[in-house]
């Protein structure tokens, strides 16, 4: 159901005057930082978001969900409140993805999801922001913390994607092994329609569709240590009436996400927290690995019983890991 859109000023805080000895109030929140929904029109689109939490002594940390088209609505429900107990999180649904509007002109541009996520910052009027990518977050949080390093307090990649070409070959060499006959097909087949050849990434999606209806149960398997998980995932969404953007999938991939490569390491000068699972199909922690070593200031942490969605698979160890890398490092 499409949300009536609705623009939040920042209203300014109105200093009182305490008698001596009186403790002061915690000043509030301002309007769009109150927690629960929001919705608010930024760069022409509606955007939907959420707040939760109320600690206001460390950066504003910022969710920045996986597809392209996910909604940050399972993170939310499922894992958020450990985060919650001692941050500040936003759950922001980009453009075309959970709840916020598919915009009519079609614009997906990675450019513009990153200026979307500025918009964001401004409307909250706070200085900084940490932001924490999720699978294709992570390109997102990258190229956001390359153009403005100086609002930037903190990068945090979870099972994200960086370079496909470090990480392509390990999926593909995973399927390989967990289905040799499709992955031979697909191998066989290195020639595109225009004659050229097809790099790993091209191999890969081919023999992922050469599943058929398979290709779900295979996902599962490579994505999720417990199958139980994707059902509570899809259950949430379901309730929330959350619909996956299809639109926005198909416009990023389109524009050539599969050969995406983040390469501007020197600008991201803030503390940077690198999480992997180690069971994790999609983004393997082999592939990484090296994103942090890349990253000046970066730090590495895999967990042991963790698949892609990390912050659902171990959510308490989570929280405790990003609350502690951002407390350590402010």
């Amino acid at each position: 159901m499409r949300l009536q859109a609705l623009v939040l000023g920042l209203l300014a805080a109105c200093a009182s005057t305490r008698a001596k000895g009186q403790a002061v109030a915690p000043k509030a929140a301002p309007p769009a930082l109150a927690p629960g929904p929001h919705n608010v029109v930024l760069n022409g689109v509606r955007f939907f978001y959420s707040v939760g939490g109320t600690a206001a002594d460390a950066p504003l940390v910022v969710f920045l969900h996986g597809g392209p088209g996910q909604g940050s609505e399972h993170f939310e429900a499922l894992g958020g409140r450990f985060l919650e107990r001692e941050l500040r999180v936003v759950y922001f649904d980009q453009r075309g993805s959970g709840l916020s509007e598919r915009p009519v002109n079609g614009d997906y541009a990675i450019a513009t999801m990153v200026d979307d996520v500025e918009a964001l910052r401004r409307e909250f009027g706070t200085p900084k922001i940490a932001v924490m990518g999720h699978s294709f977050g992570a390109v997102l949080a990258l190229e956001y913390a390359a153009k403005y390093p100086t609002v930037t307090s903190h990068v945090i990649i979870v099972a994200g994607l960086w370079d496909t070409e470090v990480q392509c070959p390990l999926r593909l060499a995973r399927f390989a092994q967990l289905r040799p006959d499709v992955y031979e097909r697909a191998r066989n087949d290195t020639l595109a329609p225009d004659g050229s050849r097809r790099n790993e990434c091209d191999i890969e999606l081919r023999a992922r569709n050469g599943l058929g209806d398979d290709r779900r149960l295979f996902d599962l398997q490579t994505i999720f240590v417990d199958s139980a998980l994707a059902r509570r995932l899809d259950s949430v969404n379901t309730a929330r009436h959350v619909v996956y953007g299809w639109e926005v999938n198909r416009a990023v991939m389109a524009a050539g996400l599969d050969r995406y490569r983040f390469t501007r390491f020197e600008a991201l000068t803030m503390p940077a927290l690198v999480i992997a699972g180690k069971h994790d199909g999609a983004s393997i922690p082999a592939g990484l690995r090296p994103l942090s070593e890349k990253l000046p200031h970066a730090r590495y942490v895999e967990f042991e019983n963790s698949g892609h969605f990390v912050y659902l698979d171990e959510p308490d160890r989570f929280a405790r890991v990003v609350t502690a890398f951002i407390k350590s490092t402010r």
